[in-house]
């Protein structure tokens, strides 16, 4: 973080200094994490599900932290006392953010493909200025401006992933970091179940565009009406992506090679240019699409983003990461979260590797959350988007995700090609004793259910059989 003394964090986050010497410097890393703590760095003591960051404040001091935020006094130790920490949090962040005028900041949101994007956009503009983005998928209302405070005076670039589950959450964020340019993906049904339907989440999503910077520039998907409408709440300059002859960014003779990954003509700025992605799926063509069209934004030309598209690599862990295994499968972990749009999606990357492959493929889903009345409905979708993808073999795992199994035998087009376990541990032995050289392996489920460590065991198992010779 850029120093900035105790007495003028404390006035911006309306707090009372306790034991802290007003003009001591806070230079570091703010953390919530205790073990993260680093010498002249601050600790934000949030409560958990498990532990109180404030009994983490004496360890924290110890470490060097020049002061921590906390709900209360801790006798002894130097704290900066406000109502609520995770306000305090955001606070911070905005003061820090008002004092980098020459950092261009792009905010972007959508229902699916945020994460990817947005590592799509970090290593698109890396090569051009110091760039700050969030690891993995820091959106919410603690990683957000976590991720804000790592820029100093000399980040050029800050990439703002913004995730929403209630309307006025992504304004509450463009309020800590005032986007320049704000790129909306797509509204689908993640979260339905808070926001209750898909025009509720448009109009959460379009908040970005409300809050897009005078001079600025709103990224819209051509291919989505609710995002294509959010054009009317802004007075900026609108630039749309996507398949729709109008749109100023296109792609065109989209193909996808034998590991998935697509090539394709890059249409922008009245030029054209061949593109090879490194990240697996048709569905990252969108992805690349928006990102291509903010950087544009930020002064990028055609040139320099089809070459850094081409360059570009999977970033954030957990999302259509292929392992090939020594015996021959392939397994393709993309565990991290899941939602009707985003398992469609990899269903179809899938099927198109196996294609290419000529190999058996089999999908093992979990069940997708927070999708509230739709829940039945969405996973029976699922199940039977298998079968007609014809996906050759269908595991599901858990009795929320049942209706994906029901669906799939309900289709009518398959034998027994899908099964239903309630565990983990069964579905790993069911997969051990049916897997068979050359298959390809899809792991997909939102993050809670804990389906990665069902890939993660997949690919261990079989390196240690290996390593042992069995």
């Amino acid at each position: 973080m850029i120093g900035v003394r105790c007495e003028e964090i404390a006035a911006a986050v309306h707090g009372e200094l306790v034991g802290v010497d007003p003009a001591a410097v806070v230079d570091g890393a703010v953390v919530t994490d205790s073990r993260e703590a680093v010498p002249g760095g601050l600790f934000v003591a949030l409560p958990g599900e498990r532990v109180d960051g404030h009994d983490f404040v004496p360890a924290v001091t110890e470490s060097g932290v020049t002061v921590s935020l906390t709900t209360r006094p801790v006798d002894g130790y130097p704290c900066i006392v406000v109502a609520d920490a995770q306000q305090a949090l955001g606070d911070l962040a905005a003061l820090v953010i008002s004092r980098l005028p020459d950092l261009t900041i792009i905010g972007l949101t959508g229902s699916s493909g945020k994460t990817s994007t947005k590592d799509l956009i970090a290593q698109l503009l890396a090569p051009y200025g110091p760039t700050v983005a969030a690891i993995g998928s820091q959106n919410n209302e603690i990683g957000h401006p976590r991720t804000a405070l790592k820029a100093d005076f000399t980040t050029r670039f800050l990439v703002a992933e913004m995730g929403a589950r209630h309307v006025g959450d992504i304004t509450y964020l463009c309020r800590i970091t005032p986007p320049k340019v704000g790129l909306v993906l797509n509204v689908g049904h993640s979260h339905i179940g808070e926001f209750g339907s898909q025009d509720a989440i448009a109009v959460a999503k379009g908040e970005l565009v409300e809050a897009v910077r005078p001079g600025g520039t709103a990224i819209l998907n051509a291919d989505d009406p609710r995002v294509a409408a959010m054009a009317s709440r802004t007075q900026e300059t609108v630039v749309t992506w996507g398949e729709a002859a109008g749109a100023d960014v296109r792609a065109t003779d989209v193909e996808l090679d034998p590991l998935g990954r697509p090539s394709f003509t890059l249409q922008i700025g009245g030029e054209e240019h061949a593109v090879q992605l490194q990240v697996i799926g048709e569905h990252q063509v969108a992805n690349a699409l928006a990102a291509a069209a903010a950087v544009q934004a930020v002064g990028l030309t055609p040139a320099q983003i089809a070459e850094g598209l081409s360059a570009a690599t999977a970033a954030s862990k957990w999302r259509m990461e292929v392992t090939e295994r020594p015996d021959g499968v392939t397994v393709i972990n993309d565990a991290y979260n899941a939602n009707p749009e985003s398992v469609r999606a990899a269903l179809k990357a899938l099927v198109a590797i196996g294609r290419a492959r000529s190999a058996r493929t089999w999908a093992v889903l979990g069940p997708m959350g927070e999708l509230g009345d739709s829940h039945t409905e969405e996973h029976d979708g699922i199940g039977r988007l298998a079968v007609r993808l014809d996906v050759q073999r269908l595991l599901v795992v858990g009795e929320a995700a049942r209706p994906i199994h029901l669906g799939a035998s309900l289709e009518g087009s398959w034998g027994n090609e899908s099964a239903y376990v309630d565990t983990m541990d069964e579905a790993l032995e069911l997969l051990g004793k049916e897997l068979q050289q050359g298959d390809v392996v899809l792991v997909k489920a939102s993050r809670f259910v804990g389906l990665d460590k069902l890939a993660t065991a997949l690919i261990e198992e079989a390196t240690l059989t290996e390593e042992s010779g069995q």
